[in-house]
Formats: C-alpha cells, sequence, structure tokens
C-alpha cells in the first residue's frame, strides 16, 4: 500500500495534507468539548455561580460543536477529491502500462486478470481512500489525544480502561493473521470468476452447440463456491469485531461508574462533587478510545483487501518490459526492404524453438507467402515483424535498420496488418477503416472498394456510416476480415502483413481482392501466411514453414518441383489441371 502511495501527485499530497489538518483540528474540536462540560457541571453545583459563566462554557460547547461539524464536512469533501482523482490517475497508469505490454507480457497476466486489476483493485483503493483513509488519519489522533486528557485522571480507571482495550489490541492482532491472506486469496477467487464468465460468454456458441451449458454451469459453480467459501470466512472474523467493541463499550462504561461510585463513596462531601465531575469526563473520553477501535473495525475490513489491490496494481505497474524503444523516430527514406537474418525465437518457458535460424530478404514491391502446417511458425514471423516479441537470436532489419533501433511508434507506422481473427471497434465502418488516422471519406471508400467490401457496406444502413456493434457481431466473419483489411490500406503503408486474413473469403473474393491489391497498391511489400496454395499460387517468393524452418523457397512451379511438403500440401487442395 505505501508502495502505491508513492504515485501520488502532488495535487493528491496538498489532499491528504488538508485532510490530516481538517480532520487533527475536528477531532480536538470534539474532545475540547468534555472540558466545558465538566465546568458546566462543577458551575452548577458551585454556589456563587452566575449564568453568565454557565452560558460563556455552553456557547463555548457550541462553537466548538459547529467549527467541528465545518472540519468534518471539510475533511468528506478532501477524502471524496482524493479518492476519486487518485483511483483515476491509478486506472490511467494501469491502462498505459497494459498499452505498453509486448505479447510476453499479456501472455504472463491473464485478460481477466488485468480487467480486475484495472476496475476491482482500483475500486478497492478508491474505497478505503474515500473511507478508511478518513478513519485511519482520525483513528490515532482520537485515541492518542483522548489518552493524553485521561491520562491524568484517576489510575484506577486508567487501569479497567486498559485491561478493557487490551481485550480489543488481541482481537486485532487475531484478524490481522487470520483474514488478511483470506482477503488475498479473495481476489484471486475474483479473477477466476471473471475468467470462467469471460471463457463462457466469448465461447457461447461453442458451449451451445456442444450442449455444455451444465459443464460450464458447474466450473462457474466451483469457481464461485471458492471465492463465497473464503469469503464467509474473512467476513465472519472481522464480523467479531463490531460485538466485541461494542461490549467492551458497555462494559467500559459500567466499570468506570461503578469504580466512580466507589471513589465518591470512599470520599468527603467536598471531593464528591470534583469526583462526579472526573466520571463524567472520563467516561466520555473512554468512549472515544472505543469509537476509535469501532473506526479501526472498519478499517480492518478494508485494509487486507486494499492492501492485496495495491499489491496486485503495482504487479502491473513495475512489471518489467521485454520490449525497449529504439532511439529512431525520424522518417527515413522508405526502400519497401525487410531481411530476416537468421533469426530464431522461443517462446516464454518454451523448451523448443517456434522459430529456427530464418533467413529471408523482401525487396521492395514483392509479395512473400508463408505456408506450412498450424505450428510451424507462420505467424510468429508476422509477429515479430510487428515487434510483439523480440527475436530470440538473429536480427530483422526493416529499410537498413534493426528494428530494435526503431522507436515501436515509428515502426508500426510502417505496417498495414491485418490477422485472421479481425478485431472490429465499436462504432462505424468508417471509423474502423480509418481508425486512429485522420478520417478522410475519399480514402474510406477507396479502402472500401479495394478490400472488395463495397458488396455489403452499400446495402447498409448508412453505408459507410453503418455501426459495427461491441466486437463486429453485426458482421460476418468475411465481412471482418474485409474490413480490416481496409484498414490496412488505408493507413498507405510500406510493408502489408496479411496473417491468414483471406481465409474466411470465398475463392472469387479471394482471387479479385489480391488482384485489386496489386494494381491499385503497388510497390508496397507484401507478407502473406495462407493455408491455401490458391491464395499464394502467384507470390513472387514462397517460403515454406516446418518445425520452425524454412524447408522450401520459391515460386509456385519452383516449389512443385523441388519441395515434397509444398507438394502434397498443393495435391490435398487443387486438382492437377487446377496446379497446371
Amino acid at each position: 500500500m505505501i508502495e502505491l502511495m508513492k504515485r501520488m501527485t502532488k495535487r493528491h499530497v496538498f489532499y491528504t495534507l488538508a485532510l490530516v489538518v481538517f480532520i487533527t483540528a475536528q477531532v480536538v474540536l470534539e474532545l475540547t468539548v468534555p472540558d466545558y462540560m465538566s465546568n458546566i457541571t462543577k458551575l452548577v453545583n458551585t454556589k456563587g455561580s452566575s449564568l453568565e459563566e454557565i452560558f460563556a462554557c455552553g456557547k463555548m460547547m457550541i462553537l466548538f460543536s459547529l467549527l467541528a461539524f465545518v472540519c468534518s464536512i471539510i475533511s468528506k469533501y478532501y477524502s471524496s477529491k482524493l479518492a476519486a482523482s487518485f483511483s483515476q490517475h491509478l486506472r490511467k497508469e494501469v491502462f498505459e502500462k497494459v498499452e505498453s505490454f509486448s505479447l510476453e507480457e499479456m501472455d504472463r497476466f491473464s485478460t481477466a486478470s488485468l480487467i480486475t486489476r484495472s476496475t476491482n483493485d482500483c475500486a478497492q483503493i478508491q474505497n478505503i481512500m474515500s473511507r478508511g483513509f478518513n478513519q485511519l488519519i482520525r483513528v490515532p489522533i482520537m485515541a492518542g489525544y483522548a489518552l493524553y486528557k485521561i491520562s491524568t485522571r484517576y489510575y484506577q480507571w486508567m487501569a479497567f480502561t486498559a485491561a478493557s482495550v487490551s481485550l480489543l489490541v488481541v482481537l486485532l492482532i487475531f484478524l490481522v493473521i487470520y483474514a488478511h491472506p483470506r482477503f488475498r486469496k479473495m481476489q484471486y477467487y475474483t479473477d477466476n470468476i471473471n475468467q470462467v464468465t469471460r471463457e463462457n460468454m466469448t465461447g457461447m456458441r461453442v458451449v451451445r452447440a456442444y450442449n455444455a451449458e451444465q459443464y460450464e454451469e458447474d466450473k462457474f459453480d466451483k469457481a464461485n463456491e471458492e471465492y463465497t467459501v473464503n469469503a464467509l470466512k474473512a467476513r465472519r472474523a472481522m464480523g467479531l469485531m463490531q460485538p466485541v467493541t461494542k461490549f467492551v463499550n458497555n462494559e467500559l462504561n459500567v466499570g468506570i461508574y461503578c469504580i466512580g461510585a466507589f471513589l465518591i463513596a470512599q470520599s468527603n462531601s467536598a471531593e464528591q462533587l470534583e469526583i462526579f465531575s472526573e466520571m463524567v469526563v472520563f467516561s466520555t473520553y473512554a468512549a472515544r478510545i472505543v469509537r476509535a477501535f469501532m473506526g479501526l473495525n472498519m478499517i480492518f475490513n478494508m485494509i487486507p483487501r486494499a492492501s492485496v489491490s495495491a499489491e496486485r496494481i503495482n504487479e502491473v505497474l513495475d512489471t518489467e518490459l521485454s520490449i525497449h524503444d529504439g532511439n529512431i523516430d525520424a522518417k527515413l527514406e522508405e526502400s519497401g526492404c525487410m531481411e530476416f537474418k537468421d533469426v530464431s525465437f522461443y517462446y516464454p518457458e518454451a523448451t523448443t524453438p517456434a522459430l529456427s535460424h530464418i533467413s529471408f530478404t523482401a525487396n521492395k514491391g514483392q509479395t512473400i507467402a508463408f505456408i506450412g502446417s498450424t505450428g510451424s511458425g507462420k505467424s510468429t514471423i508476422i509477429n515479430l515483424m510487428m515487434r510483439f516479441y523480440d527475436p530470440s537470436s538473429g536480427s530483422i532489419v526493416v529499410d537498413g535498420v534493426d528494428i530494435k533501433d526503431y522507436k515501436q511508434n515509428n515502426l508500426r507506422e510502417k505496417m498495414g496488418y491485418a490477422s485472421q481473427q479481425a478485431i472490429l471497434f465499436t462504432g462505424t465502418i468508417r471509423s474502423n477503416i480509418s481508425y486512429a488516422k485522420k478520417d478522410i471519406e475519399e480514402k474510406v471508400r477507396r479502402a472500401v472498394r479495394i478490400a472488395q467490401a463495397d458488396d455489403f457496406v452499400s446495402h447498409k444502413e448508412g453505408d459507410i456510416n453503418a455501426k459495427i456493434t461491441r466486437g463486429g457481431t453485426n458482421v460476418s466473419g468475411g465481412q471482418k476480415q474485409r474490413l480490416s483489411v481496409a484498414r490496412a490500406v488505408y493507413r498507405e503503408p510500406e510493408f502489408y502483413l496479411f496473417d491468414d486474413t483471406f481465409s474466411a473469403l470465398d475463392y472469387k473474393t479471394d482471387r479479385i481482392l489480391r488482384k485489386t491489391l496489386k494494381e491499385e497498391t503497388a510497390g508496397i511489400t507484401t507478407f502473406i501466411v495462407a493455408q491455401r496454395i490458391g491464395t499464394i499460387k502467384d507470390a513472387d517468393k514462397i517460403l515454406v514453414l516446418d518445425e520452425g524452418k524454412i524447408v522450401g523457397e520459391g515460386t509456385h512451379q519452383e516449389l512443385m518441383e523441388n519441395c515434397q511438403i509444398y507438394k502434397e500440401i498443393a495435391y490435398t487442395q487443387l486438382s492437377k489441371e487446377e496446379l497446371a
């Protein structure tokens, strides 16, 4: 929690200092009132006391109470400002940090966990700052000042108060030892519930197709049960605090008055009034001490979860990035050339390479295709080009510069990327195509035409301004891929990277799209990952991959003559007449 507090800005520090000042003032003002109560009691029972003296004390009580009320309002204001502002700051930091993650860091944290950390965990921090932080400052000040005020009173009362409070201290120690680990587990179980729920929602079609509703319900019930059992244990333990505190408060009041009665009985008439007055004041201050522990009840309910949330947020923010920016940010002369030099790559914690000693050169305007069995390393090559990962060994050179020397933003400005699992964002067709770029209608329509998306875009209500729902659920898989291609075209990049982007298209649309793309975007170096021979047949160079190695390289005709794996793939998809 302390580490997280170090992330406060100057504004948050100011809010915190203001909070401390006004809470301190409030507590001091509140604890001064009993002294005036004692004075009024003495004045009422003292002969010769005037009404003016009594009213003067009463006026000071009212004044201090009003000032305490004003301080309370101001402290609540700053508490709310601090909580809202700091949680907003944290959410922004977490989001920006995750934005800088490579796929390696994304693989380390599950999507469900990252969502929980940026929402639920930040909410826990906001909650303790808006409610618990106030008490965290108030409680020690109140307890300390109250102890100071009663320290000079009768030792019998002091001893009895100390014995009563010690019971609360023992209980607090027990709660720290027992409840804190369970609150830590609650965040883990929250991640688990989110994970199960997310998988069920995103995979609903498969769930229903396989009549797996009961199976998914059982998984959810297990996760929910684990969370519930753990939460019950923690809450039951924390639930002891309030009844025990109330018992101590009642027992303390009874004990103070019993001791007071004994002291009054043992004293002379001149001392009795003073003892009675002292008893009233002492009981008030003792009640404040117990009330401080009741405030601790709230704090100890929130601190365990908040501290765990703080650790989880810090874990994200302190994550060391595996990919760092280079120094090159100026726009270099674009040659359209890319070279892989003896590139090997291991996925994190993998024992076998996903790519092994990959070398090839792509010149400006060429179309380079990759084909091979599932898991052969085709998509991995594209991921390395985009610098989603860095090579384990070897180097990748773009326009004569190692990609590690580029700033990531500058490198990716050169790329027009479209994946097999086309991602669309909530908005319109137009906003998805011009994504993160200046919206120019003529460019959007050109990209739509090249991507062969005219046929369905023109029939949509609103044309290019037609709505795209969350996740693009209102368009088909083939339509998503064409819009994804249109987005790549709109960027007017130096390189096209199509990672099995045409897999959902029919053969006719696939052929026309690639023909139009080559004609209208001539000079752009294109990389195509494909499973279909028909998609890559006309490529300038085809690389055949098997178990992360290049086992064939050349044109379609050359590979048909000298690469057995390519021939086997070709004959399983096309007839001899089609291959001729």
